[in-house]
């Protein structure tokens, strides 16, 4: 309505809403820049007081020069560079070397370096975990031998593996997404059923496996664990298959391939992987951001995980509002946790530090060059 209103009608009441609007997704995009947006220096348009120049590559985002004061402050800095080195190691060189003002570190630089001063933990709302593929492999249907798989991680010692920065997740949903009452989303939804399958326990473990090995016929299981080749990701998906084979014995064998972000992306898309590791951010500071994703026939629901109650409850969770929305949510998470059609086993504190804000300190931080993640900054 005119040229600085914006009036947007809902079929339903999304009580998130309001988190949306602050989701890129949902920005306002210059008509003239958005069919060669993003592409060269001269199509980009700005809001702020840095322009691109230079070109785009893939381990550079190039030059970011100061056209203005607007905004700047607490800024000295006449332009910016930006890179993206794919090795963090590599990256912490050459911050120590003077070369970076800010650096995203490792598993093992995050345990080290935990006392140096310009080290920073901002956090993100993040969950990694296995998704098999359940469309295309019938030896993953047992619901006991996921749970076996699931119950055979260590959680705990993970984290310790991974760093300082890593925490236990028993849930899809991450912790310190939201409250409810002034209790945190993920203990309302951790019935005690929920927790018998996500906490490690060996000995129950080998009994779940078992059963499940009977109900598919089998005597063995064998697959290939997915997963990029980023560092992080590699120590992740080891430890995984360390776990399984040290609990599970000549049961099971786990091959780990791991293969750039990219290629591993589209190998999923495709349906053609038989576990992957994979992680989600939450968009919004709500559950249904992380829940939404294992309905039936999502696009993300890469495993093809299905089940009826659960999509009724969530279908239901997005007419509703309040306490009941997320009691909704509550009953959903359990289903994934008690039916699991993957297992969560981690999740970290990186990248953004206010998830009750969406994602609208995305472009601020960038433009202070801390949107980082476990990282060291001068």
């Amino acid at each position: 309505m005119g040229k600085y209103k914006l009036v947007v009608s809902l079929e339903w009441k999304i009580t998130y809403f309001k988190l949306l609007t602050a989701f890129p997704l949902f920005f306002p995009q210059n008509e003239q820049a958005v069919k060669k947006y993003g592409i060269a220096s001269k199509y980009m348009v700005y809001n702020g007081p840095f322009v691109h120049k230079g070109g785009l590559a893939p381990t550079s985002l190039g030059s970011w020069s100061r056209t203005s004061t607007t905004g700047t402050r607490r800024m000295s800095a006449d332009q910016n560079q930006l890179f993206c080195p794919k090795s963090p190691s590599t990256a912490y060189n050459l911050y120590q070397a003077g070369k970076f003002d800010g650096t995203i570190l490792d598993a093992q630089a995050s345990k080290q370096l935990t006392k140096s001063k310009g080290y920073t933990i901002r956090k993100v709302a993040n969950t990694q975990y296995l998704q098999f593929n359940l469309k295309k492999y019938s030896k993953f249907k047992s619901t006991n031998l996921r749970r076996g798989i699931s119950m055979a991680i260590n959680r705990s010692s993970l984290s310790k593996t991974l760093g300082a920065t890593y925490k236990v997740a028993t849930t899809l949903t991450s912790s310190g997404l939201t409250t409810v009452n002034g209790e945190d989303f993920t203990k309302l939804a951790a019935s005690s059923e929920a927790k018998k399958y996500t906490s490690y326990n060996k000995q129950l473990a080998k009994q779940y496996f078992e059963t499940g090995l009977k109900e598919e016929g089998l005597s063995k299981l064998s697959f290939t664990l997915l997963a990029s080749d980023d560092d992080t990701s590699k120590k992740l998906a080891e430890f995984v298959q360390s776990q399984l084979e040290t609990a599970f014995g000549d049961k099971i064998t786990v091959k780990v391939q791991s293969i750039p972000s990219k290629t591993k992306l589209n190998r999923v898309l495709a349906g053609n992987f038989e576990c992957t590791l994979y992680g989600w951010i939450a968009d919004y500071a709500d559950p249904i951001s992380f829940l939404d994703c294992e309905t039936t026939g999502n696009s993300y629901n890469y495993g093809s995980w299905s089940n009826k109650e659960y999509d009724k409850l969530i279908a239901a969770s997005k007419t509703s509002s309040g306490e009941a929305h997320m009691k909704l949510l509550a009953k959903a998470e359990n289903i994934l946790m008690v039916k699991p059609g993957g297992n969560s086993f981690n999740s970290s504190q990186q990248g953004l530090d206010d998830q009750e804000q969406g994602q609208g300190h995305y472009l601020q931080q960038c433009r202070r060059l801390l949107q980082l993640q476990v990282c060291l900054h001068r």
